[in-house]
């Protein structure tokens, strides 16, 4: 995804940056397509690659809401009066 972050890249430009192979590249990018946070298009005989924003707003809104629950929880425990039995 970082690769992609300065704009729509074909796999081989990819994996010409990377330490494994263009088949491993090609995998992963697939499964970032099934995530919904990349999409392609044709150009000719290449597949090129780019950050779908949908996906990645969705994304981003899961961890907001995640986060949100996590601190929630953190702050009522916090909150929480010692009980004075257990501190003897």
């Amino acid at each position: 995804m970082e690769a992609l972050r300065a704009g729509p890249r074909a796999v081989g430009e990819i994996a010409r940056g990377m330490p494994v192979s263009r088949p491993a590249v090609s995998q992963h990018l697939k499964v970032l397509k099934e995530a919904g946070l990349v999409t392609d298009r044709a150009e000719g005989t290449r597949r090129v690659y780019y950050l779908d924003p949908k996906g990645l707003a969705a994304l981003r809104a899961w961890l907001d809401r995640f986060w949100d629950q996590a601190l929630v929880a953190f702050q009522e425990e916090a909150e929480k009066t010692p009980d004075k039995d257990k501190r003897k």
